[in-house]
């Protein structure tokens, strides 16, 4: 992975989105060492991004408040292989990839908003290879009851080609999960689209999150 790569403020939204090892004995270190501490390292934002979307968040039967409402958007450098410094144990580029906060803000009892940009990264020569060009990938959210880390985080990951063909996500989570689950402490729960994929007892005590992106006027 490539020390463009920005970790979400040491908040992990995405399970399974993890930060990879990285040499600290490179011409990139200091880069590296801005990644492993939560921030961007040599990638850049766009500073004047036009792409605007919005993301909507909406719940439904929701068990009880939720104290943490975070966004983010996903970005990926798409010709990586091409740009990415070559990394010294496999002779191969590493991946280039962000994730850039979303601000929801609670519009209504249970519906949130925030926009982000598709073209919200700067693209450029990081490694002296050629022009990485990113791309975004995705937009997900967490949800968690309280402050407390050992909540359960409700995530959700909206996929850019469901984005192109406008289709909404619901996920469905099992009540018993919240505000913790007893499966494991900061249990990550990524819901089912398909409520019938969970046990028959568990059916009755769902609720759900409806994800949908719109396009904003320039």
């Amino acid at each position: 992975m490539g020390v463009a790569h920005r970790a979400h403020r040491g908040r992990p939204l995405l399970a399974l989105l993890t930060l990879l090892p990285l040499a600290a004995c490179s011409p990139y270190a200091d880069a590296e060492r801005d990644v492993d501490a939560g921030g961007r390292g040599l990638a850049k934002l766009n500073p004047a991004p036009k792409q605007a979307y919005e993301l909507v968040l909406t719940l439904k039967n929701a068990p009880g408040p939720f104290a943490i409402v975070e966004g983010v958007a996903q970005y990926d450098a798409s010709n990586y292989a091409d740009c990415g410094r070559i990394l010294p144990a496999t002779s191969t580029a590493g991946r280039i990839t962000s994730q850039e906060p979303v601000t929801l803000r609670k519009i209504g009892e249970n519906e949130y908003r925030g926009t982000f940009y598709f073209d919200r990264m700067q693209d450029e020569d990081y490694y002296g290879r050629g022009v990485c060009h990113w791309s975004l990938t995705g937009v997900g959210t967490m949800l968690r009851a309280t402050t407390g880390k050992a909540d359960t985080r409700f995530l959700t990951y909206f996929r850019k080609e469901r984005m192109n063909a406008e289709s909404p996500l619901t996920l469905y989570y099992p009540k018993a999960a919240y505000p913790r689950a007893e499966l494991a402490a900061n249990y990550p729960a990524s819901g089912k689209e398909d409520p019938s994929a969970y046990k028959e007892e568990l059916r009755d005590a769902l609720f759900s999150t409806t994800t949908t992106v719109q396009k904003l006027a320039p």
